[in-house]
């Protein structure tokens, strides 16, 4: 790129047909706003300045993308009213002034690649020309700007659809939305457009006619990937356009060595990472940005958001996981819920019904069954027993549960935190632990059980017949007679 480069985002439209108080362009696309695709599309081909036009809803789409990039190169310009995209244009051009070479790409068109970006540059140089527009061939171009060519293949102008004649509507050559000029000649002619169109709007394309009309060459990039150049305006393009691209993204993992078992039903969103050898179940949903390690595996039904999966980790089905590691060979589920900052160490186990909260397990350490473990550390080798909780929560504020290496907990335990229960300390099934426990010491909080004998024939009994009797007394009589 010779100069100083900068990419305008066109995102300030109100997207009506969305119908939808969030602004159009922060609608997710595989778990990110539709515009961060664009931006990334931008930063990744190389721009030293990336410009978002905002209008409606511009705070909100400011607010994420800062969020979302705050280090990034991103400027912003507000298009007040929305009067078309020479309009939106015009507004970033005062940001861009420092630069040579301007990029106009839509923030409505997730699947841009920065491959392209990059292809444009190439074209404008080879052709030496001012202006390079991507077009594509459309089976349909309804709807698209025409591009009219002279009798020597030349680019003229490209007209809308609104404004073109029925023979210029036949042409199927059309607009992709994407540009790359000289920042003088882009604003040398955006400041001679006008607002003469069937919409009543300052259009872009109009820029195209005249720089043709002036003497500049207006070269064109026919794009590999129509794909690239889908806008979305509606909830249905939105669905349509994820799923082209989510089938896009399973093809991908299975090419780099990633087993999908029904590969149609399983998501996984732009930021996840999937390793070689990994195997994903039937109807998982890996979101966020999830990572799944080598021969890691996740089985049926799982939804995993924000993880860590390391090598050799496993989920079995129906599990649910967020902001939760998974140390190498560790094991969850089935039907466990991993709630955030849970971190099973290496060959660690929890079972079904069992529930983790900023729940640290180390090393070999195993819940297997019907348990609740929240705020809380467990050393290596721990046996959890089924129905186990700490007690974490006294109405007003959290409390710590540290458990050292081999202990042995039995099934029915409450632990009441604060409480620290010492190396290889055993604790009796059925206790309750509301103090510490000294390492290699037995905990027992159990009453002594005694018995009473013939309690049956002196209590239960007397009571039984007498139920029995109330119902035989209470019982309705049955009706006589018949048919004479």
């Amino acid at each position: 790129m010779s100069g100083k480069t900068a990419a305008i985002i066109l995102a300030a439209g109100k997207g009506t047909r969305m119908r939808s108080a969030l602004p159009k362009v922060l609608h997710p696309v595989l778990g990110r706003p539709m515009v961060a695709a664009v931006v990334d599309a931008a930063l990744d081909a190389g721009f030293e300045k990336t410009v978002v036009v905002v209008g409606s809803g511009a705070e909100e789409v400011e607010t994420a993308l800062t969020e979302l990039y705050p280090e990034a190169p991103l400027a912003f310009a507000l298009q007040v009213a929305q009067r078309g995209t020479g309009d939106a244009v015009k507004a970033a051009l005062p940001a861009t002034t420092d630069c040579e070479q301007v990029a106009i790409v839509c923030g409505d068109t997730p699947a841009l690649c920065s491959a392209t970006l990059r292809a444009l540059f190439a074209r404008k140089i080879e052709a030496d020309a001012p202006l390079c527009v991507a077009t594509f061939e459309a089976p349909d171009p309804t709807g698209y700007g025409r591009i009219v060519r002279d009798g020597g293949g030349r680019v003229e102008r490209i007209v809308e659809q609104a404004d073109a004649s029925p023979a210029e509507r036949q042409i199927r050559e059309v607009n992709a939305g994407i540009y790359l000029a000289d920042r003088a000649a882009l604003a040398d002619a955006l400041a001679r457009v006008d607002a003469r169109n069937a919409q009543g709007e300052i259009y872009l394309t109009d820029v195209v006619a005249l720089v043709a009309a002036g003497g500049g060459a207006v070269a064109t990039l026919r794009l590999a990937d129509p794909v690239e150049a889908a806008g979305i305006n509606t909830r249905a393009q939105l669905a349509a356009l994820e799923q082209e691209l989510l089938a896009r993204r399973r093809r991908a993992l299975m090419d780099a060595g990633v087993t999908l078992v029904d590969p149609g039903s399983v998501r996984v969103e732009a930021g996840v990472e999937v390793g070689e050898d990994a195997i994903i179940g039937p109807n998982v949903q890996l979101l966020g940005h999830t990572r799944v390690g080598r021969g890691a595996r996740v089985d049926q039904g799982c939804v995993v958001t924000d993880c860590v999966l390391e090598d050799g980790a496993h989920l079995l089905p129906y599990v649910v996981a967020t902001e939760a590691v998974l140390r190498a060979g560790a094991t969850a589920g089935p039907f466990t819920h991993l709630r955030p900052e849970t971190d099973l160490g290496p060959k660690a186990k929890v079972g079904n019904f069992v529930e983790t909260k900023k729940a640290v397990l180390g090393r070999g350490t195993k819940a297997s069954h019907l348990s609740y473990l929240g705020d809380c550390e467990l050393g290596e080798d721990v046996n959890v027993g089924a129905g186990t909780i700490t007690c974490n929560y006294d109405g007003v504020a959290k409390h710590r549960t540290v458990v050292g290496d081999g202990v042995f907990i039995g099934s029915d335990t409450q632990l009441v935190a604060p409480v620290t229960v010492g190396d290889h300390a055993t604790i009796g099934a059925g206790t309750t632990v509301t103090r510490d426990v000294s390492p290699g010491a037995l905990a027992l909080s159990r009453a002594p059980q005694r018995e009473v004998e013939g309690y049956y024939e002196k209590r239960r009994k007397p009571r039984e017949d007498e139920k029995r009797r109330r119902m035989v007394e209470t019982a309705p009589v049955p009706k006589t007679g018949g048919k004479r």
